[in-house]
């Protein structure tokens, strides 16, 4: 089964219209330069009113105000700008994008218009061009710690964890308060498995923020990582109550709901992961292990189906495909997805597992052998059942030492009585021949 992946949580960037400080002396000559400028340009009314909103998060009223300001003013590339960190706060990725486009043919030095957009080319997960607007926001401002973090999340978002790891310490080296470059550099270490290190990180950001949501998320998720279920569901719980449409908080509850075995609870989250993002293939994935739990075999694969059309590379999806084929003894199925998610992760033990298990089915010894001896080597977490199964195939080709001292190594390692009296019960019988 597949823990599901945290969530970053990108850093977006924008910039108020005027914010201007001057020592006594001058204040009355600054406001009367800055009520001139109102004059002559009331868009920058609408364009400072509309960052009010956005601070707030009322999209629509900021929208609405940037896009008053472009009307009085069209070639005022910050509030292009603005209105497509707006956007993209409803994830309007499209439009998003096309603000920023716009606001950097207007002004192409506007150095926060490529980060911006490259958020939003990663919430298309269009992770190249992301990560290629974040370098020329660095280049234009190499102290500009939100392109780092968001460049960070873009490498993160190609699994590429190194190098979003070290842009995530330089966001927090430039700017030690910034609580989303600590919530992202979690959710990396979570994706390198350093569970501690990424409970850490997101501990930091939620003192530092302790209303960001993606930050309980992701610690939930890490302490799934360290199998802490009650902790995950507790941290889950709060990002869903500080944002309610975080869809990947939801999945991130329901993978700890199915490890629970509390399977319709687990549905209920991956249905509504589902409804606030359709293409959130990991849930798809969730859903269907807890419809396998279920023993709803049909609606399983078919939510791996969906699972595997939205992330081709996706190995556990297949693992966990091939397990509902395998319990419809529907064996070269099975073997197939066996082979697709090794093609993806060599390294991958509970594929090897599996597969060996479908060639014991098909008498295929010797393959069967070989794959026991991979997810052994890999150390596979189902170690016990991979030893029993593989006596059974040094049986089968009459290899009874290896046999017998497999068996041993069941009873050794099994928590399953059934299983151990299984093995004690071919010891007697190989050893009394």
């Amino acid at each position: 089964m597949e823990r599901a992946k945290g969530e970053s949580s990108i850093v977006k960037q924008r910039r108020r219209a005027t914010v201007i400080n001057a020592v006594p002396i001058f204040l009355l000559i600054l406001c009367s330069i800055l009520f001139a400028v109102s004059c002559a340009n009331p868009a920058l009314e609408h364009l400072e009113l509309g960052d009010v909103y956005s601070e707030q998060e009322q999209w629509d009223l900021a929208i609405d105000e940037y896009s008053k300001a472009i009307e009085l003013d069209p070639e005022l590339a910050l509030a292009y700008n603005n209105r497509g960190y707006a956007y993209g706060g409803k994830e309007r990725w499209d439009l998003a994008i096309a603000d920023c486009d716009k606001a950097i043919e207007l002004d192409p030095e506007l150095t926060m218009a490529y980060s911006n957009r490259g958020w939003a080319y990663g919430g298309k997960e269009q992770w190249d061009l992301a990560i290629a607007d974040c370098d020329k926001a660095i280049e234009l401002d190499p102290e500009l710690a939100e392109a780092y973090s968001n460049r960070g999340a873009a490498y993160g978002g190609k699994e590429e964890w190194e190098l979003s790891i070290a842009d995530f310490d330089k966001a927090i080296e430039l700017d030690p308060e910034l609580a989303e470059a600590y919530s992202n550099r979690g959710w990396a270490y979570g994706g390198k498995e350093r569970w501690d290190l990424a409970i850490a990180d997101c501990d930091k950001a939620i003192e530092l923020d302790p209303e960001l949501a993606e930050a309980y998320s992701n610690r939930g998720w890490a302490y799934g990582g360290k199998e802490q279920w009650d902790l995950a569901i507790a941290d889950c719980d709060k990002a869903i109550e500080l944002d309610p449409e975080l869809a990947m908080a939801y999945n991130n509850r329901g993978n700890a709901y199915f490890i629970k075995e509390q399977w319709d609870l687990a549905i209920a989250d991956c249905n509504k992961a589902i409804e606030l993002d359709p293409e959130l293939a990991v849930a798809y994935n969730n859903r269907g292990i807890a419809y396998g739990g279920k023993e709803q075999w049909d609606l399983a694969t078919s939510d791996l189906d969906k699972a595997i059309e939205l992330d081709p590379k996706a190995a556990m999806a297949y693992i966990n495909r091939g397990t509902t084929y395998c319990v419809r003894e529907q064996w070269n199925l099975a073997i197939a997805d066996c082979d697709k998610a090794i093609e993806l992760d060599p390294e991958l033990a509970e594929a090897y597992g599996i597969r060996g298990m479908v060639y014991c089915v098909k008498e295929q010894w010797d393959l069967a052998i070989i794959d026991f001896n991979r997810g052994i080597e890999l150390q596979c977490p189902d170690q016990d059942y991979l030893y029993y199964y593989r006596a059974v195939a040094y049986i089968e080709t009459g290899q009874q030492e290896s046999a017998i001292a497999d068996l041993y190594k069941v009873v050794e390692l099994s928590a399953n009585p059934e299983l151990i009296q299984a093995a004690e019960q071919y010891i007697r019988e190989l050893e009394g021949s």
